[in-house]
């Protein structure tokens, strides 16, 4: 087979903004443009100008593409996806040809792509979409249709795997990854950021999204319960009302920060917090913060979360915790400023091979493997 072929332009198809919090699409998405374009697909936000795509150039080789629509909040959906469809096959047919790979996070997109016949079509599976708020009421039929098209299929967790993996022989599970130099960063800066700076330790807290996963009562339960301590909530507050966040004296919303300043924030916590709450929401999640916390060298509590659970509470390496009584009785019991070098030394072991880089490097020797696969067909086929 051709090696260029190994080189296709990858277009992704993604609910979220690139500029959102930084996770697992940008930290995959940002590996392949070492080695191939790379064009991230948002959702369409709506204009006044006109139906067009804003091409926005990161690096050499990745660009985020945003549809901007001529539409209302009430035009109908399919509206939407019909112009979608028009834009994107038009810079197909301008700009990138007949051969490329196809990359989902959201089933949705089918809505618009599902004429095309990609060179290969990888379904990255990161989250249960349908269970989140506000989820499209076609979403889980669209997953099924995506899941029968898909050359290969990831998923972000074992739980996703176990729920997805009957009848497939082209699924892979690839748990969260962590980029552990970064986050390892954490354990030897001395000066935390000016808005941590003057709160005082100890500290425990918690980087990401705060939204209906995100268990407000029980934050306000392990806050009340440990007086002594102050709470770092860090990132952005989406489809919940901000009002209902607790508010108390020894609890700070410092909003989001960019990804190159988390290890400094984390550098001033003792505790990493994982207080998700146990619903639909929250099934099949597997959450990136915890080997980013444990690469940070900070102890971790969390609510017994399936995947946090089976991945790490028999290894020695996190805590589990329920109520705001057992989070604070962790705190306390399990405090101490020493750096405890023989269980570092457990976390360390244990996330060497949890790399998002080998992570990458799985998933694209995966891909040629496939690559290669139809094309041989192909060409016997011709034959």
């Amino acid at each position: 087979m051709n090696d260029d072929l190994y080189k296709l332009p990858l277009i992704c198809f993604s609910h979220l903004r690139w500029d959102f919090v930084y996770q697992r699409p940008q930290h995959l998405l940002s590996r392949f443009a070492e080695v191939q374009p790379v064009y991230y697909f948002e959702e369409p936000v709506l204009s006044s100008n006109g139906n067009y795509l804003d091409f926005s150039q990161r690096d050499y080789n990745l660009t985020i593409v945003t549809p901007h629509l001529n539409l209302t909040e009430s035009s109908e959906e399919k509206v939407k996806y019909i112009l979608q469809r028009d834009l994107l096959d038009q810079w197909l047919q301008e700009e990138i040809g007949q051969q490329f790979i196809l990359w989902y996070y959201t089933p949705m997109a089918l809505s618009f792509t599902n004429h095309l016949k990609p060179s290969l079509l990888v379904y990255d599976c990161m989250d249960e979409l349908s269970a989140f708020r506000f989820a499209p009421a076609q979403l889980k039929k669209m997953e099924h249709d995506l899941l029968s098209r898909a050359d290969l299929v990831f998923t972000g967790g074992l739980s996703l795997y176990e729920a997805r993996k009957e009848n497939l022989t082209n699924i892979f599970l690839f748990p969260s990854s962590v980029d552990k130099n970064h986050f390892q960063k954490a354990r030897n800066i001395s000066d935390e950021p000016s808005d941590q700076a003057l709160i005082p330790g100890p500290k425990a807290g918690y980087a990401g999204v705060i939204d209906e996963r995100f268990d407000v009562q029980l934050l306000n339960e392990i806050a009340t319960n440990s007086p002594e301590w102050n709470f770092i909530m860090i990132g952005p507050v989406v489809k919940i009302d901000p009002q209902l966040l607790p508010k108390l004296s020894n609890i700070f919303y410092l909003g989001m920060k960019s990804y190159d300043d988390l290890p400094a924030y984390m550098s001033g916590w003792n505790f990493g917090l994982l207080p998700f709450a146990l619903n639909e929401s929250t099934r099949f999640i597997s959450p990136t913060k915890t080997p980013e916390y444990l690469a940070a060298g900070l102890h971790v509590i969390s609510t017994p979360i399936k995947d946090v659970v089976d991945t790490y509470s028999g290894k020695d390496l996190i805590y589990i915790a329920s109520t705001g009584k057992e989070f604070s009785t962790r705190l306390n019991e399990e405090y101490d400023d020493t750096p405890n070098i023989e269980w570092l030394k457990r976390v360390d072991d244990f996330l060497k091979q949890n790399s998002w880089h080998h992570t990458w490097e799985k998933m694209n020797d995966l891909m040629k493997r496939a690559l290669q696969n139809k094309y041989s067909k192909i060409e016997h086929y011709e034959v």
